[in-house]
């Protein structure tokens, strides 16, 4: 995953998102009615292991990406003490913008694990307990 256009970085996460914004639905689809009776242990336990490895590849490339986004600010700052053009305070402030988009998307992470983790709980307790 790219981390120098926030605008794309976005995209994917939004794509990778898929799975927690459909829960409800995959919920529905997978947990038995009493005229018909699937595996819901198994397909509880599947879309956990679904969950629990989104949510760690999510946190996985926003926490890289945070970290390249530190790294550059750090040379942009290096370059700006030595370069009094107005470039690299243009730069410094942008790269200042997206390390912040960033965290505020690593907060968005921890409310979307929240919210599945909630609606999986409701819907899946009674047929598997994530160890």
């Amino acid at each position: 995953m790219e981390c120098t256009d926030f605008s794309e970085f976005q995209e994917t996460l939004k794509n990778m998102r898929r799975v927690d914004d459909i829960i409800i639905n995959t919920l529905n689809s997978v947990i038995p009615t009493d005229s018909f009776n699937p595996d819901a242990a198994k397909a509880c336990k599947d879309l956990h292991n679904q969950l629990v490895e989104g949510n760690r590849n999510r946190k996985n490339a926003i926490t890289k990406c945070i970290n390249v986004s530190a790294e550059r600010l750090k040379q942009l700052r290096e370059q700006r003490d030595t370069d009094q053009s107005l470039k690299p305070k243009n730069l410094l402030r942008a790269e200042q913008t997206k390390l912040r988009m960033l965290q505020v998307e690593l907060s968005v992470e921890d409310l979307v694990e929240e919210r599945s983790s909630k609606v999986f709980q409701e819907r899946c307790r009674r047929y598997y307990k994530p160890s």
